[in-house]
């Protein structure tokens, strides 16, 4: 716990943003399970991780740590449920490229959320780096949305919002390890999609792939995120957040054979540039201040 403390929080950022990528690769590559049984078996190995780290964390505190998390954690995680559901849903029905521009959005609700309620300041190059990634969010969405994919496209738009809106818990209330609230929305979503299924026993494979959702790619990206996010501001954690976008589709090109189109890739590049524009942001203002 404390050596991931001590790791830079934009570093955690895209840490976390670099294991939620996989997400809709593992979604395309389940077998013969349904949406509902997908979630199952991703939210309760996610649960399972939690729990884990929790446990290896606070050892004998790990009750306290739930109380301590208070109604800002157990709220956290009400809210997050609903975006896990809702990008379940949206890999199930939609493109994995369409899903990611969609939950790239969420740098709009960061920075617009981060400035009504807790008073942050957008640098100049914060807001350039915003304009030059909606603007590729809008050349690939406008671009690769169908009507027919409407349920999945409009399911996606849960998580930029509930995302949005768990940061902005975290930044509220930084001294709140919200790392339970986690372990809170991986049980709710258990629960749903246990609701919702019809059986709940899937192949072999198809376990297997939902034990690495669950730990590596939602568990380690959201432990990743929650930390980092007490000590990075809200449009850049937004920012840094666009590489999943990027990255998502191409594992989805690599290993299915989903081809994003060509003004999917230059909007992805656009997005990229904006990312990197931001880390030299951070890298000049950590200069001037050791200076």
């Amino acid at each position: 716990m404390n050596l991931i403390k001590n790791i830079p929080g934009p570093i955690l950022i895209f840490m976390g943003a670099l294991s939620l990528s996989f997400g809709g690769l593992l979604v395309k590559s389940f077998e013969g399970s349904t949406l509902w049984q997908i979630l199952f078996w991703r939210s309760l190995f996610f649960s399972l991780t939690v729990l884990a780290f929790l446990i290896i964390s606070y050892k004998r505190k790990t009750f306290q740590a739930f109380y301590e998390s208070g109604l800002p954690g157990f709220f956290g995680g009400i809210i997050l449920s609903f975006g896990f559901c809702g990008y379940v849903f949206a890999m199930y029905n939609t493109t994995v490229a369409n899903t990611n521009f969609i939950i790239s959005l969420q740098i709009l609700f960061l920075a617009v959320f981060g400035y009504f309620f807790l008073k942050e300041k957008i640098s100049a190059i914060t807001l350039t780096s915003i304009v030059l990634a909606i603007s590729g969010v809008f050349l690939m969405v406008g671009n690769s949305l169908s009507p027919g994919e409407l349920s999945g496209n409009l399911a996606a738009f849960t998580m930029p919002i509930t995302f949005a809106v768990l940061i902005m818990i975290v930044r509220k209330f930084p001294t709140v390890d919200m790392v339970p609230a986690q372990f809170v929305a991986g049980i709710s979503s258990c629960l749903i999609g246990f609701i919702l299924s019809n059986k709940l026993m899937i192949s072999p494979h198809d376990i297997f792939l939902g034990f690495l959702a669950g730990f590596f790619q939602v568990g380690f990206g959201f432990i990743f995120i929650t930390i980092g996010a007490r000590s990075t501001p809200s449009a850049m954690v937004g920012i840094i957040m666009l590489s999943e976008s990027v990255l998502g589709p191409i594992w989805a090109f690599l290993f299915v054979s989903e081809r994003p189109s060509m003004f999917g890739l230059i909007g992805g590049s656009i997005i990229l540039f904006a990312v990197l524009l931001q880390f030299y942001s951070l890298l000049s203002s950590k200069k001037k201040v050791s200076n």
